[in-house]
């Protein structure tokens, strides 16, 4: 048996454990199942007699006979139920599913192991689907110290796959004296960092002696695994360097320095002209920039980038910048057009709902190269869109495009242009370096001067009187109010508010105000005529769902109030809360949520409550939360599955994974030192049959 072997070859497995295996977890060979790891651990260091257990206790294992069965209720709710007795006393075991095959697989007055956690039903002890073994010396061995149990299934579990029975497999396989687990990192580098090989590494991970062996185990495979995905995302950096040279964009010209001097609407923060001299190096330089640059909601990201689009400019290139959403293009071009329309600029704005005409006269500007400017949404990947020299592509909230479709982008001209990426959702530096490694980071950490902290609240629904008196006061002194629901239509599985009902409230409430109700559902010219009613101000109230989570500017809008908010994660609330605090105005964001709260709940509205600052709130929504549920990187996804690693809390072994992939891609870039073929090997079958990273970040 090697590593490639089927699974299906594995004793006790077979054709039909394999394919629902193959179905549910993707699991096709012996090393797909040695390198699904287990979630947790749990002692079973020791073994109690039935007299000592008593319903408060974790899981327990007990040893005994079974020295009866019985059959109780009808129907659905019938159960089998055993008496288990050692020499101290009886618990009952008790199966609700499976009855058949319980009773076909154990026998009276056997000696079995029975393990899990004992529950108090009336007067007597019972341990519920208890996990059975014959006690023989070989179980019994097995079953002491670390436990591990593994995710599994509904399917799984209804095809008697539970975390046990992966267990075995696991225990059978690495039993066969055939298997050989090769070693993935050189010698040099084990003996460095003091890391288990590969093979000790995977047995200890599965049936850990002790904890020690365990934490030295998880160091190894969590290492390897970052490792590796460093060394893909910096070596796929470099190649991309070496196949793509940057267009030099060599001189600041008159548009700049005109634009700086007479346009420039306020001082740039000192966070801004930091991000301005690391974008200009990379223009310069001769490399194509490849720049990710991360800013709060109203950090000044728009002025970053038409401040770049404008050095593209004075070095006789053109620029695009692309938003996901209608409402979001028009909103830069506005913003845009209006500052630079004494200068010379030529900016235009290209949408779904740009008409023919329009979209004639852009086509004709762009090829002969008077159009400088173009901004829109995936119009702009159309293939009718041809520049004449494309030198720089700004793209805005870029989580929501796929590769694919930014890869268009780079077609736009025969050498690709520079790439600006910009987010608004703030973004853990570990996350950062594993989704994004392959970019270079600038951030933005400082909100222009004048903007107050936006005041956050957490009220319980107890609360809504008042809460409709300070509506009322803000509306009095001339403000207008966000208020977002999770759903649109009220559902019977969910106890949420939803939209519909509270539109209906609010016009009871609040008579004599003019609400608006936006929702993904509504047809886009008519949410494009209720946004803008908003934003002219002739509506007060905007009663939406996620919708205008990014997007809309409405300085004047100085209060966002989320119901049901204990729904919504951390950075989501967060964006929903840089909708207001646009203007010179105080600002508040109310989060409103039922009294009964999970403890992890009530922690995080309370990190929103204490903490405006969008990267300590994306840090707490990381550990919380785990990179696969985080707001934003569900949407794209990660770009890889991380099996044994956590971003939340390896950051420290991912910094020196990454500064270690980092120096010997310096010395061996190909990796072809005898001693570094063995990583290349690894590499290649990592990137087959696992990993996409794309060139294109």
């Amino acid at each position: 048996m090697n590593l490639n072997t089927d699974i299906n070859y594995i004793p006790g497995i077979g054709p039909k454990r394999a394919a629902t295996l193959l179905a549910e977890l993707g699991m096709r060979t012996v090393e797909d199942l040695l390198t699904y790891y287990p979630y947790k651990y749990i002692d079973r260091s020791r073994f109690y007699t039935i007299r000592e257990v008593n319903e408060n206790m974790p899981y327990i294992q007990l040893k005994g006979r079974i020295i009866s069965f019985e059959k109780r209720g009808e129907g659905r709710s019938q159960r089998l139920v055993a008496t288990f007795t050692d020499s101290t006393g009886f618990i009952e075991l008790v199966w609700f599913k499976g009855i058949k095959f319980v009773e076909s697989k154990y026998r009276l007055n056997q000696e079995y192991i029975a393990f899990g956690k004992p529950a108090r039903y009336g007067t007597k002890l019972n341990i519920a689907h208890p996990e059975m073994e014959a006690l023989t010396n070989e179980n019994e061995q097995k079953n002491i110290g670390l436990q591990a149990h593994y995710n599994t299934t509904e399917k799984m579990k209804t095809n008697f796959l539970n975390s046990s029975a992966i267990r075995k497999m696991v225990f059978t396989a690495l039993n066969d004296s055939t298997l050989h687990i090769s070693e993935t990192l050189p010698t040099s580098m084990i003996q460095k960092f003091a890391l288990m090989s590969r093979e000790e590494a995977i047995n200890n991970i599965h049936f850990p002696k002790n904890a020690d062996l365990l934490s030295k185990a998880q160091r190894r495979l969590k290492f390897e695994e970052l490792f590796f995905i460093q060394l893909s995302i910096i070596r796929q950096t470099k190649l991309r360097e070496q196949k793509y040279k940057g267009y030099i964009f060599g001189s600041i010209g008159a548009i700049f320095n005109r634009f700086y001097e007479e346009c420039l609407p306020f001082e740039l923060t000192g966070a801004q002209k930091r991000v301005m001299k690391e974008i200009r190096a990379d223009l310069a330089s001769g490399k194509q920039m490849n720049r990710l640059l991360q800013g709060d909601v109203g950090s000044g990201k728009t002025m970053i980038a038409l401040m770049t689009a404008l050095i593209a400019v004075d070095n006789g290139f053109q620029a695009c910048i692309m938003a996901p959403t209608e409402i979001l293009s028009t909103q830069h071009f506005q913003s845009i057009h209006k500052i630079i329309d004494k200068i010379g600029v030529n900016v235009k704005l290209l949408t779904g709902s740009t008409k023919k005409k329009e979209r004639a006269q852009i086509a004709e500007e762009l090829q002969n190269g008077t159009l400088h400017i173009l901004i829109g949404t995936h119009a702009l990947i159309e293939d009718t869109v041809e520049f004449k020299n494309l030198g720089l592509v700004v793209i805005d909230e870029q989580h929501r495009f796929g590769v694919a479709q930014r890869a268009k982008l780079w077609s736009k001209n025969i050498q690709p242009p520079h790439m600006l990426v910009m987010t608004a959702t703030p973004i853990p530096r570990t996350l950062a370096m594993t989704i994004y490694g392959d970019l270079d980071i600038s951030v933005i950490d400082e909100l222009p001067p004048g903007r107050k902290p936006i005041a956050t609240y957490h009220y319980f629904d107890n609360k809504r009187a008042e809460l409709n008196k300070f509506i009322k006061k803000q509306i009095e002194l001339g403000r207008q109010i966000y208020i977002v629901y999770p759903l649109i239509q009220e559902s019977e599985k969910l106890d949420l508010k939803d939209l519909e009902s509270g539109y209906e409230q609010m016009q009871e409430t609040f008579p004599n105000y003019k609400i608006s109700m936006v929702h993904g559902r509504m047809k886009p010219a008519d949410k494009e005529a209720a946004m803008n009613r908003f934003v002219k101000g002739e509506t007060q109230i905007m009663m939406a769902t996620t919708v205008i989570e990014v997007g809309v500017n409405v300085p004047n809008a100085s209060v966002m109030i989320i119901e049901n908010a204990e729904r919504f994660g951390l950075s989501q609330l967060h964006q929903l809360r840089g909708r207001v605090g646009r203007g010179a105005d105080q600002s508040y964001c109310i989060l409103m949520s039922r009294y009964e709260l999970a403890n992890e709940t009530r922690k995080r509205l309370q990190i929103m409550v204490d903490s405006t600052d969008g990267f300590v709130i994306a840090e707490a929504d990381l550990n919380l939360r785990g990179p696969g549920d985080m707001d934003g990187t569900q949407q794209s996804g990660l770009p890889f599955d991380l099996k044994i690693a956590n971003l939340a809390h390896d950051g420290q072994i991912l910094q020196v994974a990454r500064t270690v992939a980092k120096d010997l891609l310096e010395i061996d870039p190909n990796l072809e030192l005898v001693e570094n073929k063995i990583l290349n090997l690894q590499l290649i079958k990592l990137q087959r049959n696992v990993i996409n990273w794309g060139v294109i970040s």
